[in-house]
């Protein structure tokens, strides 16, 4: 099992955008100076507590900053783009990144960026306009021909080339035909993972438990058979909150009162409750909404603890999906304790992988 980062990212509400930035790209230079894999950073609008509305421009910095993590954006969010600047904007990004590009898109689920942008998520329309933006981005990166496309909510063209070809399209993607796309999905038969499965997208699952996350694989392959496809679990990631530290105790108390705890008792929570998604964290459906703290998460759905904790809870998990190819950290902003963050992650990646089940198969 490989290890990456998801940083949606949280950090404090009264940070600078500066400051927030900069503590993304400490965390991403450690996960590089670690060997993670990847790292996904979030697009939103108008959430303080994950501010960064330009992944990209981050991702452009880190790329100076790192040797061989790979990076993407997780998500774009299509509704709020014109598809052609995206794809071009993204296209030239993959140059500058050398083969370390993937590309996260979704349709956005904050209702007050939906209000920003006029776009009707209420009623569906956000998933309607990432479906067309997808088609338009994939004609700027693949066709070779002029094309004139009239959609429901964007126009594009590829024009004929002029002045002897000195205008034309010329910026196409640095991988063939275009950097790895995922997709991301929370609930059970999660239909953003059918779509994984239908168009060989990269599946990543977020906010599962052992009683959800097989549903999640389902959906996947249900995607892939519906197009003739075979889906491939190495290529399955998921997203999870995980804090390990030398002992339970310690650990449990930087998850309580850092900035894990803060930000659900402080954010999450909240949104969860307004959205009526507090049953996923359950794990009985008789749990009240309001017991649902990050006390309650600490001991029934966070992986937080010393290795030997961590390594058995992710056990549960990956016995309970059957299987998946990276384990993404949700990466948030400890602050005066960052350091102990960072060993975090070098106990993950160390000690805890090591002493999982499935690992010790494979090593044997």
């Amino acid at each position: 099992m490989k290890v990456g980062l998801f940083l949606m990212p949280t950090v404090d509400p009264e940070a600078t955008l500066y400051e927030a930035t900069e503590t993304v790209l400490d965390m991403i230079k450690v996960a590089d100076q670690l060997g993670y894999e990847e790292a996904w950073i979030g697009e939103h609008y108008t959430a303080k507590w994950e501010p960064i509305p330009s992944p990209d421009l981050v991702i452009a910095q880190a790329l100076m900053q790192t040797n061989q993590i790979k990076l993407a954006a997780g998500a774009h969010l299509l509704p709020y783009h014109h598809p052609v600047e995206l794809a071009q904007r993204l296209a030239y990004l993959d140059h500058l990144a050398k083969g370390r590009l993937m590309v996260g898109v979704a349709p956005g689920a904050v209702p007050t960026d939906w209000q920003m942008y006029h776009v009707d998520g209420k009623a569906g329309e956000h998933r309607e306009m990432m479906a067309e933006a997808l088609e338009i981005m994939f004609k700027i990166w693949t066709e070779e021909k002029p094309f004139s496309y009239k959609g429901k909510y964007w126009g594009a063209s590829r024009p004929e080339p002029a002045l002897n070809g000195l205008l034309d399209l010329h910026i196409k993607p640095y991988q063939t035909p275009h950097p790895p796309i995922g997709v991301a999905g929370s609930s059970a038969n999660s239909s953003t993972l059918k779509l994984a499965g239908q168009y060989g997208f990269l599946p990543m699952s977020l906010n599962v438990t052992p009683r959800s996350i097989a549903s999640h694989w389902e959906s996947v392959e249900e995607g892939a058979a519906s197009s003739g496809k075979t889906a491939n679990r190495d290529d399955w990631k998921v997203a999870h909150h995980v804090l390990v530290a030398d002992t339970d105790e310690e650990a449990k108390n930087l998850a309580l009162n850092g900035m894990m705890g803060r930000s659900f008792n402080e954010y999450f929570y909240y949104l969860y409750q307004k959205g009526r998604m507090l049953s996923k964290f359950k794990h009985d459906d008789s749990v009240a909404d309001e017991d649902v703290t990050a006390e309650y998460l600490i001991d029934h759905y966070w992986y937080v603890g010393s290795p030997e904790t961590v390594a058995k809870k992710l056990d549960t998990l990956y016995e309970a999906s059957g299987g998946f190819g990276t384990l993404l950290v949700t990466g948030y902003d400890y602050g005066p304790d960052r350091a102990k963050f960072n060993h975090s992650l070098r106990l993950l990646k160390e000690e805890v992988v090591p002493r999982m089940k499935h690992q010790r198969k494979v090593t044997i």
